[in-house]
């Protein structure tokens, strides 16, 4: 059994290769700048998404692939999509994907419909799969509590609406259990952290870690742009898409809590509290 791993150059891809590795040296490292890897025992292999004929060699032998979802916004559901067919033609046999919590018409996400597109892609493929839909990764809430900390107020348009941060580290956990074991074929996870959080938990979580007070500021989509135009310097297209995410917590899209991380790997899933009390000590 040969396992394909792309993305190793960036954060997920590259812990799911390191768990892999401890278990097995039957591993195909994809990336589009194989000078740029190093430290894994592993073959690595050049893959430009953006060029299927590279994707053909690339995926020759493998038997499982991790396609962890490519990052630009917009241009991914292709590049997806030519990945899928090459690992049909290459022979390969079982895909999981590196989805998003909910991708359904009720997620109001910019990225919902790209996941969903390839979901359903990947499903009508013939090939066997895994939809691994990660909520929102509580790594990302180190550079929010500083700016909220800095400045005192978490501003936010999510409402009072929740969601349930997973750590990267149980989202590579549950990805290195699926492309290892058995039973996964045509199985969609849900995978989250161990509760859901608001944003008036969120800035009670910043206080006590950080030290300081922050009080919660509510504002309209509108302003939420804005804000993130002026202040975080965002283009506008840009903060447009980082305001969905508000509003599809807003909306109840990504609260869902499920025991998934437990269940598949045997251990408790990480907690904001945790992740912030290691990045601002």
């Amino acid at each position: 059994m040969s396992l394909l791993i792309n993305g190793v150059s960036g954060h997920l891809g590259r812990r799911v290769a390191e768990l892999v590795l401890e278990r097995t040296s039957d591993v195909v490292l994809l990336t589009r700048t194989p000078e740029a890897i190093s430290g894994l025992d592993a073959e690595v292999r050049f893959a430009d998404f953006d060029d299927p004929s590279s994707l053909d060699a690339a995926f020759v032998g493998g038997t499982r692939m991790l396609l962890v979802s490519l990052p630009v916004v917009g241009a991914r559901v292709p590049q997806q999509k030519a990945a899928i067919a090459a690992a049909a033609r290459a022979g390969v046999e079982h895909v999981a994907y590196t989805s998003i919590l909910n991708p359904t018409p009720v997620n109001a996400s910019a990225v919902a419909e790209e996941h969903r597109e390839t979901e359903e892609a990947l499903a009508a493929s013939g090939l066997a799969w895994t939809f691994l839909r990660n909520s929102i990764y509580a790594d990302l809430q180190p550079s929010s509590a500083q700016a909220a900390l800095s400045s005192g107020q978490l501003v936010t348009n999510a409402g009072e609406g929740r969601t349930s941060y997973v750590t990267r580290e149980d989202c590579a956990r549950v990805a290195a259990e699926v492309l290892l074991g058995e039973g996964h074929v045509d199985q969609a996870y849900d995978i989250t952290g161990p509760e859901a959080l608001n944003a008036a938990d969120l800035a009670a979580l910043y206080a006590e870690v950080g030290g300081r007070p922050v009080e919660v500021l509510q504002v309209d989509d509108g302003a939420y742009v804005a804000g993130l135009v002026e202040h975080a310097g965002l283009p506008p297209a840009l903060a447009a898409v980082y305001t969905t995410f508000g509003i599809a917590t807003r909306e109840g899209a990504l609260s869902a809590v499920t025991d998934t991380v437990q269940r598949l790997t045997g251990r408790a899933p990480g907690t904001v509290r945790e992740v912030l009390a290691a990045a601002l000590r």
